[in-house]
């Protein structure tokens, strides 16, 4: 690349694939509330193969994200909000897949529902992020954005209530002090995804008021 290009706009990549990297994030959170649902060990190894799959996915388009950072000197926002959007994104990836690879290898075949519960506001943060993102491409959208950021927010504190209270009944309840290690890992695990959610919004608010 030579230096000439390195001040060429091209922000229409760093939104593609930002664009990439929260679809993706989408599918994987909607996959692991499959898993949580799944009754029959096939499907679930099937299941925790994609989510393995798409997690690597995420690698690769935050691995593209940080090159594209490197060889440019112009960006969309600033270069350190993009490097931290880009490793929050990958985060909630990584935990996901974390909380499936721990439902594998404990074999964790209790079809919970207050574990498909919080699974359930995972996805739904996911689905808030990306169209978050897709609205910062242009900041006439910002109400949208911030409307967005309100809402991921919101499901974050909604997933700590379930949590605490899935922990609660955990320890008021199961006797078996093995089962009850794992099924707090796998909450735990959980959980964390959704504050990484709002990580993400935190980040995105920042862009904002850098932005407006």
């Amino acid at each position: 690349m030579g230096l000439f290009s390195k001040f060429t706009p091209s922000t229409g990549k760093f939104f593609e694939s930002f664009s990439e990297a929260t679809s993706n994030l989408v599918t994987i959170s909607a996959r692991l509330k499959d898993l949580v649902q799944a009754n029959d060990d096939a499907t679930r190894e099937n299941i925790v193969r994609e989510i393995r799959d798409l997690e690597h996915v995420g690698d690769e388009i935050t691995h593209r994200l940080f090159i594209e950072l490197s060889n440019n000197f112009i960006t969309p926002f600033d270069r350190e909000d993009i490097h931290m959007l880009a490793s929050a994104l990958d985060d909630i990836a990584d935990f996901i897949n974390g909380a499936a690879s721990r439902i594998s290898l404990y074999k964790f075949v209790d079809t919970d529902p207050v574990i498909a519960s919080i699974v359930g506001v995972l996805n739904r943060q996911t689905t808030e992020i990306h169209q978050a993102v897709a609205n910062l491409k242009n900041m006439k959208n910002a109400q949208r954005v911030r409307e967005a950021i309100i809402r991921i927010n919101d499901l974050e504190n909604e997933a700590d209530s379930v949590f605490e209270l899935a922990i609660a009944r955990l320890f008021s309840e199961e006797t078996d002090p093995i089962a009850l290690i794992k099924k707090k890992e796998i909450l735990s695990v959980i959980e964390t995804a959704t504050d990484k959610c709002e990580d993400v919004a935190n980040v995105i608010e920042s862009i904002l008021v850098k932005n407006s």
